[in-house]
């Protein structure tokens, strides 16, 4: 199965760095992670040089995951040029042509 996360709430700090990032990097997820997008303050996840980000570096770099910052988030809180290599940003319609060829079979949000 192929999933995509958004990652909106509060709490996904922290259901990313003790679940889904041990997970992955462990070859243990059970679904293939084609993509996650980030919004609201979720963006500072994918600041270079923090644990987070450079977890979610490791993975874009071992499976391909499509990492996205909401772009107006992210412009807003002045880190539109601090994300890890490879993470890029954008709106919705960004996402939906980045995924489109991943074709997710369930889109999560978190």
């Amino acid at each position: 199965m192929k999933v995509a996360y958004i990652f909106s709430t509060t709490n996904a700090q922290r259901i990313l760095d003790q679940m889904i990032i041990p997970q992955l990097l462990e070859g243990r997820h059970g679904a293939d992670v084609v993509g996650m997008m980030f919004f609201f303050d979720n963006t500072f996840l994918l600041t270079a040089g923090s644990s987070t980000g450079d977890r979610l570096q490791e993975i874009h770099e071992k499976y391909g995951t499509l990492l996205m910052a909401c772009d107006m988030c992210a412009i807003e809180r002045g880190i539109e040029d601090k994300l890890v290599p490879g993470a890029g940003i954008g709106c919705f319609p960004n996402l939906y042509a980045a995924l489109g060829g991943a074709q997710p079979d369930q889109v999560i949000t978190l």
